[in-house]
């Protein structure tokens, strides 16, 4: 059996005899980010962090997704951090792709592989470090945490992809989700699912939804339809949807489509004003 694989590396330089269109694209509904533009010349380097680098593929940004910040981050040997987030209110999802991972939060210290997820919530003090001698990569999203009434916060989730079953959607195994958060947990406001598309699968209507969306492809390739637009996205890419884009896609085989899936979930709008 072939080992489950979650999208390439970022990092390095194209050559200068590439020619420099490509897929990117960012309008007022969707932004699209493949692979090629994560290079070494976008990362950031982040406060608190040591040999740490990462690439920022999401913030809240008004007028546009406004309830998420999602990064990719590579740690070298011997790196990590003892203070990652300096936000008392900001809740943590970590999902591994490759190398080794030493979380400590909550009841201790956590070992999480390739298909690793943590849930920290927010207020809980975290360390990560990186527990192997290969890099460490990992999805790291960020979401202030909305409270609800007669609602206690969520407790901490350490978890490997692997050791949950996938749910099929109705009516079909072409289609199915692994859910890291209990859909039925009104607790949290927040959700992060892997979709899973056999070749051939898909989502056969147009999906127009409050919830907004970050959607790391993890493996595989397909066509998403976004607003008005069909766009090509493989493995390594990044897509970014506002909360109303339609959406809907087919997956291109040979082999499965898959993807980490954030959405907003569980609170009833706030009726704030924009400014």
């Amino acid at each position: 059996m072939t080992a489950q694989t979650y999208g390439p590396p970022p990092g390095g330089l194209p050559p200068q005899e590439t020619l420099m269109t490509g897929r990117a694209v960012f309008t007022n509904a969707y932004a699209v980010i493949p692979k090629g533009v994560l290079s070494d010349i976008v990362a950031s380097r982040l406060p608190a962090w040591r040999g740490t680098r990462a690439w920022i593929l999401a913030r809240p940004m008004s007028g546009f997704a406004e309830t998420f910040c999602q990064m990719r981050v590579e740690v070298a040997p011997g790196g990590g951090s003892d203070a990652p987030e300096p936000a008392a209110d900001a809740q943590a999802a970590l999902f591994v792709t490759d190398g080794a991972a030493t979380v400590l939060a909550g009841d201790g210290a956590h070992a999480l592989t390739p298909g690793g997820f943590a849930f920290i919530p927010a207020g809980t003090p975290w360390r990560i470090a990186n527990a192997g001698d290969a890099p460490l990569r990992f999805h790291w999203i960020r979401k202030r945490y909305q409270p609800a009434p007669g609602l206690a916060p969520p407790d901490p989730i350490f978890t490997q992809e692997q050791d949950i079953a996938p749910r099929s959607m109705p009516g079909t195994d072409a289609w199915s989700t692994t859910p890291f958060m209990d859909p039925e947990d009104l607790r949290h406001d927040m959700a992060m699912t892997i979709v899973t598309f056999a070749p051939g699968g898909t989502i056969p209507f147009e999906e127009t939804h409050v919830m907004e969306h970050g959607l790391a492809i993890l493996a595989g390739k397909g066509v998403y339809k976004l607003n008005r637009d069909w766009v090509e996205v493989e493995a390594g890419d990044f897509l970014w949807l506002r909360a109303f884009c339609p959406q809907a896609c087919y997956a291109a085989g040979p082999g499965p489509f898959r993807y980490l899936l954030y959405k907003d979930v569980n609170r009833l709008p706030d009726l704030t004003p924009i400014a």
